[in-house]
């Protein structure tokens, strides 16, 4: 029997440890961006992955691991964005940003649950490629919230959908890692 809690809590402590390992390096510089960029990260991370997906090799390096676990981090930093959207600081402490990136993590967790809860599961009989095509899909559906100036008509706000993306993220790896052993 496969333990998402324990697969889903390994999948983000590794990382927050990336996060905050960069964070010691480069403080918050990432508070310079707006949460329109953070979309644009995350667009670029995914259509490598689909690329690569699609053609079956690649030239760079870096594999898709570390683009999974990018596009979780610039949706955590796009939720603290968010919340933060109103306080000026560029330079935000370890500990409070510690703090916020947890609390972002809690509730895309709660919502993982939620959902498997409903849906069963049914991300472990999905093929990785097709949560590649989910987050690709959730990008654009986030920027045209955001060409709408964050105005929704009946869906949800965008920060449902880097929750979701951040969830996908997290199966993906989890789905690697289970296709690794």
């Amino acid at each position: 029997m496969k333990n998402t809690d324990s697969q889903y809590n390994a999948v983000v402590n590794q990382c927050k440890d990336i996060f905050l390992k960069k964070m010691k390096d480069y403080g918050t510089a990432w508070r310079i961006l707006r949460v329109s960029s953070l979309t644009d990260q995350i667009f670029i991370k995914a259509n490598r992955i689909r690329s690569i997906e699609e053609k079956g090799t690649q030239r760079v390096d870096d594999n898709i691991l570390s683009d999974y676990i990018g596009i979780i981090n610039y949706c955590i930093i796009a939720l603290i964005q968010e919340e933060l959207k109103n306080d000026s600081r560029m330079e935000i402490p370890y500990q409070e940003t510690a703090a916020l990136y947890s609390k972002h993590v809690d509730r895309a967790k709660l919502l993982m649950e939620n959902k498997n809860h409903d849906y069963g599961e049914a991300w472990r009989d999905m093929r990785i490629s097709s949560l590649t095509d989910l987050i690709l899909m959730k990008i654009l559906r986030i920027k045209q919230i955001e060409d709408n100036q964050g105005h929704t008509i009946i869906s949800e706000g965008v920060d449902a959908n880097f929750m979701d993306m951040m969830n996908y993220s997290v199966f993906a790896l989890i789905k690697i890692s289970e296709n690794d052993s």
